[in-house]
């Protein structure tokens, strides 16, 4: 299987309403990070250059602020139950795109995949190979081996 059918069948698997209503939250979660990004920026703006006739205007922004807060805590509440491996808050304090770390995870799984899926070949190979060697060493009791798991070694 590849890495693109492997993304196939695992988007085709997903719950299309389950995904509908996280997608609300995190859409409702970004627009009110977006939202307190802005009201620091014009917050920095304000205190750069204060006038003493700004000072209604920094508090109208703090207050803002304290709202903000208050508003991403309602957003955090409904999403306590998403865990973030840590490996993604990695890649983003290096400045990499947080979905390489889902795309590389997929690569890695993949290719773990293929390697047990080649022990698992070569341990049969091995198995039925023992089995033949065994049985011309030991027939008596490979065929009371056989009767017990069956005539036919897997192959």
């Amino acid at each position: 299987m590849t890495l693109q059918q492997f993304e196939t069948l695992y988007s085709t698997t997903k719950d299309s309403v389950t995904k509908h209503v996280m997608a609300e939250k995190f859409d409702n979660l970004e627009e009110h990070l977006e939202k307190f990004v802005e009201n620091i920026r014009q917050l920095g703006i304000i205190v750069s250059d204060f006038q003493p006739s700004s000072q209604t205007g920094l508090n109208q922004k703090l207050n803002f602020m304290i709202t903000g807060l208050q508003d991403i805590e309602k957003c955090r509440q409904q999403l306590h139950d998403i865990n973030v491996p840590l490996e993604v808050f990695e890649y983003i304090d290096q400045g990499r795109n947080p979905q390489l770390y889902t795309k590389e995870c997929l690569e890695r799984a993949l290719a773990k995949n293929e390697q047990v899926k080649g022990k698992i070949d070569t341990l049969t190979k091995f198995k039925s190979l023992l089995i033949s060697e065994l049985g011309k060493v030991f027939p008596e009791e490979m065929a009371k081996y056989k009767a017990i798991h069956g005539d036919d070694p897997p192959s």
